[in-house]
């Protein structure tokens, strides 16, 4: 259990005189977020929450674009398909994962995920054939098949996947063949990913991911896994999150066959289709995953999210209701399981709320549902949301998002940097919640940052996580750094007098 210190530090510390004479010498923030441009092809992904539809300013949400290739030039927060298929895939612990392509798609995505494993370590290396120029000329598939040889002779993997890059697509190796080849000469699966970047978004590489993951599925024993049994999609235990949320469900009486892929193994992950419900916690990631579970072996899913108070207990309630002719003893031991946590957590989590009403926050996530428990999270800490963003949010997340947040709420869909540095001088944030591409933004802002990424160390599941979420917004939003910066005036940044380029003759910017 996290322990508080008894005297938290002061609320807002009075900042210097010299400090307080440079911001009232330096213009608004507003005046600066007005002098930044939004791109005119990024209009139509920009909503507000509460807006009537009379405003022409507003767009309604219906008409959100949303779910598309980023527009030339924005800047995109997103990474590619490569970097989507990876991040899946990646903390399947026992397996072997070997990019095919240059080194820097191995080094760009090498250990990118905080995903912790309770045995082997394997999938912490990043293993690459390194394709050069002769092997963009001749082909690489002589490369590929002796390094799966190689690294399988050393590692002994249960399983091993191949991520196909940009230059393998565009050379036309046949990663299959060879996959299968080296499959039947080792006697392991050998999976092939189709993730070469180019195909689309980081999106497109979480369907290459689910597809490639579900050769394992359907190849293993189901026998001895008892009534009451889920499994976890969309997991990755970031911090050791599947572990604290493994715990919460055994105290349940409820089974969990396999974790997808958080603390995976690849023999769970093949007779994962002998349980009885999927728990889908990173939607934009595992649905599709879900889905062909639900058409071929008959597996329901609910889509659920482990972050915050309310969701958390949501998810125990909905596993408890869905296996009460199972278990009829099973909801009262969800209850009795949500009663000792809350027991533990309201009393801490009430000094922080003291701190907190009022403040204002801007989030930008990757996946929809996080924002969802975001949202409701900051509202169990008094806090209100000023700005909400994902990457991979559809047309039915942002609708459920406007109807969500607070009236005036801006709602974007695959910001930039520029976007998000306007909207949060504009709402005057207190906090930016988002991932590694963010904190710059906030830091040169001089607001508080809160990691809500999978590069983060601490735990934010479950209800230890929302006090670790709590403690970390406080300190994040009271330090007393923020008297030495201008805040909120932003008018050293060079973002605050940014104007397009005007293009020279012939389209070359002045």
């Amino acid at each position: 259990m996290v322990q508080i210190a008894d005297n938290p530090p002061p609320v807002e510390p009075t900042p210097p005189a010299a400090a307080r004479d440079d911001a009232r010498a330096m213009p608004p923030a507003s005046a600066a977020a007005q002098s930044i441009r939004i791109l005119p092809g990024r209009a139509a992904s920009i909503t507000v929450a509460g807006a009537p539809s009379a405003d022409p300013s507003a767009r309604a949400t219906a008409s959100l674009a949303c779910d598309r290739s980023s527009l030339a030039g924005s800047v995109t927060q997103r990474a590619c398909a490569f970097c989507g298929s990876r991040v899946v895939l990646y903390p399947i612990a026992d397996a072997l994962h070997l990019v095919h392509g240059p080194i820097g798609c191995a080094a760009y995505t090498w250990d990118i995920r905080g995903a912790q494993s309770s045995g082997s370590q394997l999938f912490r290396n990043s293993f690459s054939t390194d394709l050069q120029e002769m092997d963009v000329i001749y082909g690489g598939e002589k490369k590929l098949g002796a390094a799966l040889r190689e690294l399988i002779a050393r590692h002994q993997p249960k399983a091993a996947f191949v991520y196909s890059t940009c230059i393998v697509g565009v050379i036309g190796d046949d990663v299959e063949a060879v996959c299968r080849e080296v499959a039947r000469d080792t006697a392991i699966p050998v999976i092939p990913v189709a993730s070469e970047g180019f195909k689309g978004t980081k999106k497109t590489g979480y369907r290459a991911a689910c597809d490639a993951v579900y050769r394992l599925v359907g190849t293993g024993d189901t026998a001895g896994i008892p009534p009451a049994s889920i499994n976890l999609l969309g997991d990755f235990n970031i911090a050791g999150e599947t572990w604290v949320i493994r715990d919460y469900f055994e105290r349940m009486g409820v089974h969990i066959v396999a974790t997808l892929t958080g603390d995976g193994r690849v023999d769970t992950i093949r007779r994962c289709h002998g349980a009885k419900l999927n728990l889908v916690q990173c939607s934009g990631s595992m649905t599709s995953l879900a889905k062909m579970l639900e058409k071929d072996h008959g597996i329901p899913f609910k889509r659920v999210s482990f972050f915050g108070i309310e969701d958390m207990s949501a998810a125990l309630y909905d596993v408890a209701r869905h296996f009460s002719a199972e278990d009829p003893a099973l909801l009262e031991r969800a209850r009795q399981v949500v009663r000792e946590e809350l027991e533990k957590l309201m009393p801490e989590l009430r000094r922080y709320r003291e701190k907190l009403v009022g403040r204002k926050a801007a989030i930008y996530v990757g996946g929809a549902f996080k924002a969802f428990s975001l949202v409701r999270a900051l509202r169990t800490l008094g806090m209100t949301t000023a700005l909400v963003g994902t990457q991979t949010g559809d047309k039915d997340d942002y609708e459920l998002l406007r109807q969500m947040c607070d009236p005036g709420t801006v709602i974007v869909d695959d910001s930039n940097p520029l976007e998000l540095a306007k909207f949060c001088l504009e709402k005057d944030v207190d906090l930016f919640i988002g991932g590694v591409k963010e904190r710059p933004i906030a830091y040169k802002l001089g607001i508080g940052f809160c990691d809500h990424n999978h590069e983060r160390k601490e735990a934010l599941a479950g209800y230890v996580g929302m006090l670790n979420f709590a403690r970390e917004v406080y300190a994040s939003v009271m330090s007393p750094v923020w008297q030495y910066t201008p805040r909120r005036a932003a008018c050293s940044l060079p973002t605050a007098n940014f104007q397009l380029p005007t293009p020279r003759a012939g389209g070359a910017p002045a």
